[in-house]
């Protein structure tokens, strides 16, 4: 079973994508604060982070760039997942090492879809 962390700073959207994860068999680590990240997917090593751009304190980008600065955490696949839907957005965010970009709001289909893209 597949490891699937998720960082977001709205409890509703946590609760709302663990519970499409639990639901597609995946096993999900939820974490609301974004500087926390680096530490906790260095210690979990999931098979795929999720990841939202507009957070307080740090910003998705940021915990990006961090993430792909350090040895035991820059091969960990990274979603965004994020209401920023431009496509220089979506550019930007791929440019910092994202392997896809889901923007909310999003069907269940197209999480599921780019968490099964990027999980072998």
């Amino acid at each position: 079973m597949a490891k699937v962390m998720v960082v977001d700073d709205s409890y509703s959207e946590l609760q709302m994508m663990e519970s499409l994860l639990k639901g597609a068999g995946f096993q999900v680590v939820a974490l609301s604060d974004p500087a926390e990240a680096e530490a906790k997917v260095a210690a979990e090593q999931p098979d795929v982070l999720l990841l939202d751009v507009v957070m307080p304190k740090r910003n998705g980008y940021e915990v990006l760039r961090a993430l792909r600065r350090q040895e035991q955490t820059k091969g960990v696949p990274v979603v965004m997942v994020t209401s920023k839907d431009q496509e220089s957005d979506r550019a930007w965010g791929l440019r910092q090492g994202a392997c896809d970009y889901v923007t909310k709001p999003f069907t269940a289909e197209q999480l599921l879809g780019a968490v099964r893209r990027v999980v072998k």
